[in-house]
């Protein structure tokens, strides 16, 4: 009986060992692995460039001034010359900010940037 099981699993391992290592192909370093049917993986190709006139706006970058008042720094964040926020960072304790909201003037404090969620606010006439 074990005869039989023997030549049975021979024949089934002698054509797997007939192959010359070129017909096996193995998964390289180069070549990861991949399933049957899978087609070959392929570079990202690079964007393209962006269209002519869509250059960035200096003027909706923010400027930044950083000012450091004895131990503490406070950071100053305009827009079109308006000031829109103040971080202060004191030399004990956590940073705050000073935002406003709505544009009047009337700042709030926030002990984090991230307050939640908060409604859209849009000007929709200004004058």
């Amino acid at each position: 009986m074990r005869t039989l099981i023997s030549a049975i699993a021979l024949s089934f391992a002698l054509p797997v060992l007939a192959q010359s290592p070129t017909d096996r192909a193995l998964p390289t370093e180069t070549q990861p692995a991949r399933k049957p049917g899978n087609p070959p993986l392929q570079p990202i190709p690079e964007p393209p460039p962006p269209p002519p006139g869509l250059e960035p706006d200096a003027a909706l970058e923010p400027q930044v001034t950083i000012q450091r008042r004895g131990t503490e720094t406070v950071e100053e964040f305009r827009i079109n010359g308006r000031l829109y926020m103040v971080k202060v960072t004191p030399s004990h304790g956590r940073s705050y900010y000073l935002i406003d909201n709505v544009g009047r003037g009337e700042f709030s404090r926030y002990d984090s940037y991230d307050t939640g969620t908060r409604p859209p606010m849009w000007v929709i006439h200004q004058w």
